[in-house]
């Protein structure tokens, strides 16, 4: 039996967002809370009875220890995370936009520690005592020396038998779709399971045309087993061993949009560690609805409430 469900590795940071209906440049007041979209991963699967890992190189500051603190109290394992000494954490600034003002981050994560990892930095015959690897465009487009972390993984990970899921999450403000393209395409071929969101396939793959003919594209394209695509409130769309099937989207009240996706991929994960990533599809649109619905990129929430039926009563 191996030791972890899902293993993951990331950068940790901390999200400061303004108020609704203020901007970064006039606001008094920001609302601190923990980010890392593995480490949302994680800390969702976690919650949800699997055994989780998350690797990452952390301050010994008080932020450091805030970002710690919110993904141990879901029950991650951060026995991989190494503690740095008075370095700086990653920050991000959120203006959550309400239309027509769109919302807008603002990135001041250069210089961390985190950043300059090489694949000596982790332990892998620990960290890839797992079922699945999970790991993210968004770390491997930090630096060459991430990038080049993430092709480790991913090729030690095949290596060992480990299976592999991998969210594109491409982020334009990080790195180019060229060069998206350049890191992610050669890993293809090692990947079980794929999320790769509509504009994602056309921006960083080239893959032009409606939510359900993208998804079938890059499934038939690339051959990994299961791919799962999102079209924000258009639909969700599988295609692999399943079959193929279109998922409708609910819409519900935003009170808090970062951290839905990594919601959403976390509840695919818990029904494709179960072999059925239908059904995990099923848990994490209702996951990400939760996470719509209160603040924080880590998603709180138990099993018992994945099974009780939609409704606005009060729990009791």
């Amino acid at each position: 039996m191996t030791t972890y469900d899902l293993a993951t590795f990331g950068e940790g940071q901390i999200r400061l967002t303004v108020g609704k209906g203020d901007r970064l440049c006039t606001t008094t007041g920001l609302r601190m809370t923990a980010a890392g979209s593995e480490a949302n991963v994680a800390g969702l699967l976690s919650q949800l009875s699997r055994r989780t890992t998350w690797a990452s190189v952390i301050p010994t500051t008080d932020l450091g220890t805030r970002v710690m603190a919110e993904y141990r109290s879901v029950g991650v394992d951060l026995s991989h995370v190494i503690r740095t000494a008075d370095e700086r954490i990653a920050l991000y600034f959120m203006e959550p936009g309400d239309g027509p003002m769109p919302a807008r981050v603002t990135y001041d994560r250069l210089h961390t520690k985190f950043r300059e990892i090489t694949p000596d930095t982790f332990d892998w015959d620990s960290l890839l005592d797992t079922r699945v690897l999970f790991v993210t465009g968004i770390t491997a487009s930090l630096t060459e020396d991430t990038a080049k972390v993430v092709t480790h993984a991913v090729n030690e990970a095949a290596r060992r038998g480990v299976e592999v899921a991998l969210d594109v999450n491409y982020r334009s403000l990080l790195w180019s779709p060229q060069r998206a393209r350049e890191v992610l395409e050669p890993l293809l071929d090692k990947v079980s399971i794929l999320f790769c969101s509509r504009a994602d396939g056309a921006k960083v793959f080239g893959l032009d045309g409606d939510g359900p003919t993208v998804n079938r594209r890059l499934q038939e394209w690339t051959g990994i087993r299961h791919v799962v695509s999102t079209d924000a409130t258009a639909g969700v769309y599988y295609c692999g061993e399943q079959g193929c099937q279109t998922y409708e989207v609910q819409q519900v009240p935003v009170v808090d949009r970062p951290g839905a996706g990594d919601s959403f991929v976390a509840g695919c994960l818990h029904g494709y560690l179960d072999g059925d990533v239908k059904a995990g599809i099923g848990y994490g649109l209702r996951t990400s609805k939760f996470a719509l619905t209160h603040h924080g990129d880590l998603t709180h929430i138990s099993a018992t409430e994945l099974e009780i039926p939609t409704t606005t009563d009060i729990v009791r």
